[in-house]
């Protein structure tokens, strides 16, 4: 009886150790990695070069993501590390074989290079379809937080996307790229409007309950765009984002 109560007592004392160390890892993940990014991100742009020459702090982030598991009914947490490690490993992927001109210089950079995370072997594509979007009803607001390395791509922001901050973060960095004239780009001349070509690759996440485009940018708008205005899609910027 004894032998059977113990037993449970140091199952018990296992789950909790196991708890208490996912926890630190988890959060000394996201106090490293915003060092990380207020260290390496210039005005939107990544410092490749200098990250290249002095690998080893942004190795021990994509080392520590590759074993930290976080659960779903933990929104904000699964949320902010994952919005962190796509960017993280988008960055890894980079510096691996840089200097390059274009992540497109990369075989499968989005599709077929895995990447070990979270305890399992994934793509950037899945992080960004099945585990991001497809979970939270395509919140078209991931698009402007997932950072593809390319020009084309909103900024990425110098900091970490932190749990407790992540709603207010998600709806800034939606509402500085939509109000940002060389991502929707207003001819008023034309009675026209131009989206940049996520729009155009991922307009169910934009158009949900029968919205229109511009009814979706006028969410976070400052200045409105007249519903009646023409649309159209300028072509996307792959050059590297790239601070040099």
């Amino acid at each position: 009886m004894k032998n059977t109560y113990f037993k449970r007592v140091l199952f018990i004392l296992s789950l909790i150790s196991v708890h208490f160390v996912s926890s630190q890892d988890v959060t000394s993940f996201f106090e490293k990695s915003d060092v990380f990014f207020k260290a390496n991100i210039i005005d939107g742009k990544v410092n490749y070069k200098k990250i290249k020459a002095s690998p080893s702090q942004l190795n021990e982030l994509i080392t520590l993501s590759a074993d930290i598991i976080v659960l779903k009914n933990d929104v904000d947490i699964y949320r902010a590390f994952w919005i962190n490690a796509y960017n993280l490993t988008v960055i890894k992927s980079v510096v691996d074989k840089y200097p390059i001109k274009s992540p497109l210089d990369i075989g499968g950079f989005f599709d077929k290079q895995k990447h070990k995370i979270g305890g399992v072997a994934i793509t950037l594509n899945d992080i960004e379809n099945k585990l991001l979007r497809a979970q939270f009803n395509n919140d078209p607001r991931f698009h402007f937080v997932l950072v593809c390395a390319g020009l084309g791509c909103p900024p990425i922001i110098n900091n970490a996307y932190i749990p407790n901050t992540i709603e207010k973060q998600l709806d800034r960095q939606t509402s500085l790229a939509l109000n940002d004239g060389n991502f929707i780009k207003v001819i008023d001349k034309k009675k026209k409007v131009l989206f940049s070509q996520i729009f155009e690759w991922y307009t169910s996440d934009f158009t949900a309950n029968k919205k229109s485009l511009i009814d979706f940018v006028n969410l976070y708008r400052i200045k409105k765009i007249p519903v009646k205005y023409k649309t159209g899609y300028y072509s996307y910027d792959w050059n590297l984002n790239d601070t040099k």
